[in-house]
């Protein structure tokens, strides 16, 4: 762990879980950066040098010795950078997907609300698979929750801190996105979603068919506890 003292740009923390992203991590902590703000990276147990090459780059790092998935980084930084001071958390992906020049956008839709969802445009870049998946997942949570969402999946989020402490997921994987949504529609929360551009440079990641039935029944669950 790296610049503990260093007060958040802005008020506003980027946290980033990252697994074996040294091919990107580097230039998103870089473009992060640039933007003004500051780039919390949770590396979830890589076996490469993503922490190396994000503290190298400038950011905070956070490490787990294992890899305990994408939904326990988020949290572990999230967790973290409430505890010191963040006034507004951005969740964002490692692996290049997302564009840092958008947090201020996302950032700017959080006025006046509690919770800003980025969602993907839809294009024929985006895998089938990942398409199939997503549709799924945003119809089950708009039966399930009650708020339609175009994009239950994207992982590009910014909230408040008091919103964060509402919202906070148990999930250690890609549920963690639609646990967020089903506890932000219980607690009632203000929202607004707005479109983003995303890259994809690996056509296998994020969301599968199979995450997506087995995220659908635990939506019940949510809706229950």
């Amino acid at each position: 762990m790296n610049n503990m003292a260093t007060p958040f740009r802005k008020g506003v923390a980027v946290v980033i879980p990252a697994k074996d992203e040294e091919a990107h991590i580097a230039g998103v902590v870089q473009r992060t950066i640039k933007q003004g703000f500051t780039p919390v990276v949770v590396d979830d147990g890589s076996d490469d040098r993503t922490e190396e090459l994000a503290e190298k780059a400038g950011a905070i790092t956070l490490r787990h010795v294992v890899n305990l998935g994408k939904g326990a980084g988020a949290k572990t930084g999230c967790d973290w950078a409430v505890k010191q001071g963040a006034e507004a958390v951005v969740l964002m992906d490692a692996d290049g997907q997302h564009r840092p020049e958008d947090i201020k956008r996302l950032l700017a839709a959080l006025r006046g609300v509690d919770i800003v969802f980025g969602y993907r445009k839809r294009d024929k870049r985006m895998p089938s698979l990942m398409r199939f998946g997503n549709w799924l997942l945003n119809a089950a949570s708009e039966a399930v929750n009650g708020i339609a969402l175009k994009d239950t999946q994207s992982g590009f989020r910014a909230m408040t801190a008091s919103t964060y402490k509402k919202v906070r997921w148990q999930s250690n994987d890609y549920g963690m996105e639609s646990e967020m949504i089903a506890k932000a529609a219980k607690k009632r929360l203000k929202y607004r979603q707005i479109p983003i551009d995303t890259i994809y440079h690996d056509k296998f990641k994020g969301t599968t068919v199979f995450d997506g039935v087995k995220i659908t029944i635990r939506l019940l669950k949510w809706k229950m506890l």
